[in-house]
């Protein structure tokens, strides 16, 4: 890296040693080299206000009378209709659909009985009579507990059960048939087509013999003496001259343009009059760059295209106010050239996108 750096600056060094820069400057100021202007001249010229033209004469067409047999009344057609013919049919169809007659045979009983059980056995303890032995005078003295058991109790219940359940039997209604009569296409309805033939007469028409045709008559041009400038003494001899350093750097030209225009308004001409004029005239036969810029919204191509045509309409109102074309570039970089963050893909202010939607002017070398 150290050698490549080295290598930029020598080359650097060789290049500014090989320019014909100023004799004797004074360190802090700025010089621009300038050109010697053109020189130019009056010359007489002789120009056509009015070319030479032709006069027409006209001589008009002649006719004629023919006769042509032609057809009055088209070939046709006589349409006779033929009606259809028809016959009937006898139809046989079910007027009454077959069913079944139903039978229901009642379901059966039959006498049966069943035991239930109305009381569970059981035990239970019992006091028993006093012991005839028993000396005590207490009567509840000399008696015994026992545990007896009582057996279950049963009746019979008479009941009857389901012999043969209830079921139905069917018996067949048979189907009953009648019959209608119908109409039934014979032969159906015909076309018969007889041609009429068409019907001629012989007429009488006037027809072009000799078109309209022109004759010429040339009328001299119209001629005027005027006085041009033409260049005389080509210039190109380069001085150098002190410069505002600021005039060197980039500087803005305020100019509100249009939406999409590049159409210099009444304020955008005051400024340039008030703004670029002064400049140009402190500094006669310096070269000046209008540099013009967009934001990065929008297709790239149009931008550069807008950039483009924005600087040179600036340079086009300055040569209507005299300035020589040489000393004026015009130059558009549309989106390539951000002062700011605002690169394609970054959200911004309006503000923001403002500062790149410039127009700037600085001097330069010829």
């Amino acid at each position: 890296m150290k050698k490549v750096l080295f290598a930029l600056a020598f080359m650097t060094a060789m290049t500014t040693m090989a320019q014909d820069l100023p004799a004797n400057p004074e360190p802090g100021k700025c010089y621009v080299r300038c050109t010697t202007p053109d020189v130019y001249v009056n010359e007489t010229v002789t120009v056509t206000i009015k070319p030479a033209y032709k006069v027409l004469k006209t001589i008009p067409a002649t006719f004629k009378e023919v006769t042509e047999r032609v057809m009055i009344k088209p070939e046709g057609k006589k349409l006779t209709v033929i009606p259809e013919k028809w016959g009937t049919e006898t139809v046989t169809y079910v007027s009454k659909e077959g069913g079944n007659v139903l039978n229901v045979v009642p379901a059966t009983f039959r006498p049966s009985s069943e035991t239930i059980e109305i009381k569970p056995a059981y035990a239970q303890w019992e006091l028993g009579a006093a012991a005839p032995d028993c000396e005590s005078g207490n009567p509840d003295d000399c008696r015994y507990w026992c545990y007896k058991g009582y057996p279950a109790e049963f009746t019979t219940v008479d009941l009857e059960v389901l012999g043969s359940d209830a079921a139905t039997t069917s018996t067949p209604i048979p189907s009953k048939n009648a019959t209608y009569v119908k109409q039934v296409l014979l032969e159906p309805a015909r076309v018969v087509e007889e041609i009429i033939p068409a019907e001629y007469a012989t007429i009488t028409k006037t027809v072009l013999d000799k078109d309209a045709y022109t004759v010429e008559e040339i009328v001299p041009a119209v001629t005027r003496t005027v006085t041009k400038e033409v260049l005389q003494t080509k210039g190109g001899l380069t001085t150098w001259k002190e410069v505002e350093c600021a005039l060197v750097e980039y500087q803005a030209l305020p100019i509100n343009w249009n939406l999409g225009s590049a159409t210099l308004t009444n304020e955008a001409r005051r400024i340039i009059d008030t703004r670029l004029m002064p400049v140009l005239q402190q500094n006669p036969g310096a070269k000046l760059e209008i540099a013009s810029h967009t934001d990065v919204r929008g297709n790239a191509a149009s931008n550069q295209d807008l950039s483009e045509r924005r600087a040179k309409a600036v340079a086009d109102y300055l040569i209507s106010k005299g300035v020589n074309s040489s000393l004026l570039v015009a130059n558009g970089y549309g989106e390539n050239r951000v002062k700011n963050r605002c690169k394609e893909g970054v959200s911004c202010t309006e503000r923001e996108h403002a500062v790149n939607r410039r127009t700037e002017f600085r001097l330069i070398n010829n």
